[in-house]
């Protein structure tokens, strides 16, 4: 008998959320059952429209402007192939044009939650407190590049409720190698199975819920999972280039 465990991933479909503020607690209660051991995904989009985090597009005719005054840093778009977009470092995150977006936003700039991690903490007080759960994840996703790739995956650009990182480091490989190294990037993993779920088109589903994920340990604490830049394997290649200073946000 085959021995294999089926991580499943349901999209669910809500009314349209109207930029530039709607409820999103009206809009959570489009999930009508959520048991143990769940992880829910929303899109950034919806939580950010919650917020009213919504600039009409008429105020800012240059969107890289905009983008410039929301991120932490930048490349000019002139130093990407074709200009295609601004290249970002927003939140310890790299994202084209800090994660700001129109698709889907009704004639607004859509820019990403104040605080995605401070978010992700009231979501997850929301629903637990709704369902009396005690072990639950959230994570707000959205959608980037891979580097010499086409299509976009999708990141966690905010998660609560689950130690972000699967640690093999000191285990042994089929072989009886011992991992040095070997961490998964939970979240991260998660929001593409999500995203690849609720699509990037008017599919209108920005909410997912994921279960049997048997390997996550929940928390009511949150663990940082990210790297200072410097120490990072990949700070070579982002010190290469001279990048400049954004605002910070807005």
């Amino acid at each position: 008998m085959l021995n294999y465990h089926i991580v499943i991933t349901k999209a669910i479909k809500t009314r349209k959320f109207m930029p530039p503020k709607d409820n999103l607690w009206e809009l959570l209660g489009s999930i009508k059952s959520l048991e143990e051991n769940s992880v829910v995904a929303v899109t950034s989009k919806v939580v950010s429209i919650g917020e009213g985090r919504c600039i009409a597009i008429e105020k800012f005719k240059n969107k890289d402007e905009l983008a410039i005054k929301e991120t932490d840093k930048y490349l000019p778009r002139n130093t990407v192939p074709h200009g295609l977009v601004l290249h970002t470092i927003k939140n310890n995150l790299f994202i084209a044009s800090a994660g700001i977006d129109e698709s889907n936003g009704d004639g607004f700039y859509v820019l990403w939650p104040k605080d995605p991690q401070a978010a992700a903490k009231k979501i997850w007080q929301f629903l637990s407190q709704k369902f009396k759960v005690k072990n639950l994840g959230i994570i707000i996703t959205d959608s980037r590049l891979v580097p010499l790739r086409r299509g976009v995956v999708g990141v966690a650009i905010g998660y609560f409720g689950f130690k972000p990182i699967r640690d093999y480091r000191g285990t042994k490989d089929i072989f009886g190698r011992k991992f040095e190294m070997e961490t998964s990037n939970l979240p991260d993993s998660l929001a593409t199975s999500a995203v690849l779920e609720m699509g990037e088109g008017s599919e209108q589903t920005p909410l997912a819920i994921i279960t049997d994920v048997s390997y996550i340990e929940f928390t009511k604490s949150f663990y940082d999972f990210s790297i200072p830049e410097k120490e990072d394997i990949f700070y070579p290649l982002f010190s290469a280039v001279k990048w400049k200073k954004g605002g910070g946000g807005i």
